[in-house]
């Protein structure tokens, strides 16, 4: 494949810089979709997202659940029956208060979480592979950057277990 050459920009240049992160959000995308491909037939993006909430977070209040996902308690709570009726989770009373539910993940949600995080890690790493350390080190610079910038904390290494969601949302509860 031939490499075009970076068009000159000024250090300040901010609509290249937005360009350059449109272009790499479409590959971004890409591969999240294709992660999602193999469980679409069970679980819509949306869906997948509370999974992930839940995975992280443990048994987990609707009302919680909601807002962490900035959703409306009725819509979270749609979404919540239809994880149910797909054996990917459940619900039971909080031991702590009986008037409260919490929700929780099944070993089949937990393994599509694993499953989709596990494909898009594998996608990713072929990618980097492709490039030269040198310009490894500069995109861990430019996105540890950017993701700074944009108040997102690191996602976890593979063997690591932190507060951060899998897939890329931070959980906002958790100071960083």
């Amino acid at each position: 494949m031939a490499r075009r050459a970076a068009p000159a920009m000024r250090m300040d240049d901010v609509d290249a810089v937005t360009r350059a992160v449109l272009t790499a959000s479409r590959v971004l995308v890409a591969v999240s979709a294709r992660s999602l491909a193999e469980v679409e037939d069970r679980v819509t993006l949306p869906q997948l997202r509370m999974l992930v909430v839940l995975s992280t977070r443990g048994a987990t209040k609707l009302v919680t659940l909601a807002e962490l996902l900035e959703v409306a308690p009725s819509t979270a709570m749609r979404m919540v029956d239809r994880l149910i009726a797909a054996g990917l989770a459940d619900r039971r009373v909080n031991p702590d208060n009986r008037r409260e539910t919490l929700l929780d993940l099944t070993d089949e949600g937990r393994r599509t979480v694993q499953e989709v995080t596990a494909r898009r890690r594998r996608e990713f790493a072929a990618i980097v592979e492709r490039l030269a350390p040198r310009q490894r080190a500069a995109l861990i610079a430019a996105l540890t950057d950017f993701n700074e910038a944009s108040g997102e904390p690191p996602a976890p290494l593979p063997d690591e277990e932190t507060g951060l969601h899998p897939l890329g949302w931070a959980d906002p509860t958790r100071a960083g």
